[in-house]
């Protein structure tokens, strides 16, 4: 059981009152509390607390007997909300943050790799250096979330470790900042997600890199990866909240058939919901050594398939929505035969986004780079198909270099 703090109050969600003073919420079954602190101001308060799945909280008496300005600030509501308009405002072009984020997520691929290194070796992690290295995804995501986007889609199939915790962090930002989440909550979903999955570097190599399906008992033994992640984490100082609860939670479903907790649907917060339908969509469509990954497109469709058991259909459509339904990196076809990836969206036309083009099949041969902005009707073409870069013995790295890199 969790221990009430001195001086607080631990009451049931149901018997909040207006005008108490929240120190925290918290989930009694993963034992985590998250700060929260404020007033609760309103019904409407009270009604957002109760939806986000909070049956707990922590409250101040003390201070619950005088009166306030100062308003809760819901878990799952930003409390200095950054409006899509305000992002779209500060939005950089493409090719001019592509350079940027090419090093920010290499460097940060080398800090995860050093990161796993160190807890083999039972050593202590720079809690600091991460958070420097999440603060600077998500400020790259703020200037224009499609240059890492396409970043998270350039992928190595033997740096799926490395690179999967990685991704995460740059979806879950792209994902938060569409919901226009708090800029400084978004950093905290960042550094949660960068670190989710450390644990499973102390699962078994035989079971973890096993190029092919798990029996009953390995699956039992990759399910620890969870716990064993917490355990780590929680040794770190001056973790949020926010990040521990999502390491926690990951892998838990609204049906209450995830782990390691068995969660059902009242248990877990917004935040969590997301990292869940983030971090099936990445592992969905992430080449592994013994699978191939799936596009994009049918990732979307498990997911959206899944949500009536799984996860938050109306989160699933708003990860969507932040993504495009031909998110930013995605190879494909067009009916003319040309080959490119999706530069840009139009979110008028989620069917009609911007392919930079450089190969054609027909032609059997790379052409001039072309951005084709397919909502133009100057542009008579579609797309085709998504495709993989094998399918035509194409160097997708290399054209990527070419051209998006300076």
């Amino acid at each position: 059981m969790t221990n009430t703090p001195q001086g607080l109050e631990k009451i049931a969600i149901n018997s909040v009152e207006k005008g108490m003073y929240v120190v925290s919420v918290i989930n009694p079954k993963t034992q985590l509390s998250v700060k929260s602190e404020g007033f609760v101001s309103s019904t409407k308060t009270l009604d957002k607390l109760k939806k986000s799945g909070v049956r707990f909280i922590f409250i101040d008496p003390e201070k619950s007997k005088h009166a306030s300005k100062k308003p809760l600030a819901v878990v799952e509501v930003a409390s200095e909300k950054n409006t899509v308009e305000d992002h779209q405002k500060r939005k950089v072009p493409l090719d001019a943050e592509m350079n940027k984020a090419a090093k920010l997520y290499n460097n940060a691929k080398d800090l995860q790799g050093k990161i796993l290194t160190s807890i083999t070796e039972s050593k202590t992690i720079d809690v600091a250096e991460v958070a420097q290295t999440t603060d600077a995804i998500v400020d790259s995501i703020f200037r224009n979330q499609d240059a890492l986007s396409c970043m998270s889609r350039i992928r190595m199939k033997d740096e799926y470790l490395v690179e999967h915790s990685l991704n995460v962090a740059v979806l879950i930002s792209i994902f938060a900042k569409h919901l226009s989440i708090d800029k400084k909550i978004i950093e905290q979903l960042a550094l949660g997600a960068f670190l989710h999955d450390i644990g499973k570097v102390l699962i078994p190599n035989e079971v973890l890199n096993k190029p092919a399906k798990l029996t009953k008992e390995e699956y039992e033994v990759m399910k620890g990866h969870v716990v064993k992640g917490l355990e780590v984490v929680k040794a770190m100082p001056d973790i949020p909240d926010i990040a521990l609860s999502l390491i926690a939670t990951h892998h838990e479903r609204l049906d209450g058939k995830g782990y390691p907790y068995g969660l059902r649907a009242e248990d877990i917060t917004m935040y969590d919901r997301m990292t869940a339908i983030v971090d099936s969509y990445d592992a969905m469509t992430a080449d592994r050594v013994y699978k191939n990954g799936i596009h994009p497109i049918q990732a979307f469709k498990n997911l959206i398939n899944d949500s009536i058991h799984s996860y938050d259909n109306d989160l699933v459509e708003k990860f969507i929505q932040s993504l495009g339904l031909y998110p930013v990196g995605t190879l494909v076809k067009l009916t003319s035969g040309k080959i490119g990836l999706i530069s840009g969206l139009n979110k008028n036309k989620p069917l009609k986004p911007i392919v930079r083009v450089f190969y054609n099949t027909r032609l059997k041969q790379n052409i001039a780079v072309e951005d084709l902005d397919l909502a133009k009707p100057k542009y008579d073409d579609q797309i085709d198909c998504c495709v993989r870069p094998e399918d035509f013995n194409l160097n997708l790295l290399n054209f990527f270099k070419n051209a998006f890199m300076n």
